[in-house]
């Protein structure tokens, strides 16, 4: 059975900020850290080389029956847009997308915006609080 190409590493994530060219997409990272470690209570991780996680659990699909480590939640700067991830899925709270401000959805956890400037900071913390707290409930 083949591994996750995504795995959790010992890389820094304040290296990996540091080193982001873009200087809006640094100060946004920047917030997302400050943003993701209060609002979720987890330290930050680097999985992969690109996505900064927070929290982890040991999941097995029931499709494939094959299994793994994953994060709670996090986000990466990719070139397009930053992605933001909640494994408990975004759809599942359409109270907060609709004051969310600018965004866009794609598969079920993930949520693409282009900068921070864009969106209602406090709706996203509650959407983060409350994706957390479903996660951690289901998963311990």
């Amino acid at each position: 059975m083949a591994e996750l190409k995504t795995q959790k590493t010992k890389e820094s994530v304040s290296k990996f900020i540091t080193a982001i060219g873009d200087e809006e997409k640094r100060k946004d990272c920047k917030t997302l850290l400050t943003l993701f470690t209060e609002t979720s209570g987890e330290k930050a991780a680097m999985w992969g080389d690109s996505i900064i996680g927070f929290g982890d659990y040991q999941y097995q699909s029931e499709k494939t029956r094959r299994g793994g480590d994953w994060f709670f939640g996090g986000f990466s700067p990719r070139k397009q847009a930053l992605t933001i991830y909640l494994m408990a899925g975004v759809k599942n709270y359409p109270q907060y997308l609709k004051n969310l401000g600018k965004h866009k959805l794609s598969g079920g956890s993930c949520l693409y915006i282009n900068r921070l400037s864009d969106i209602d900071i406090n709706v996203l913390k509650l959407l983060i609080k409350d994706s957390f707290a479903d996660m951690k409930a289901k998963h311990g």
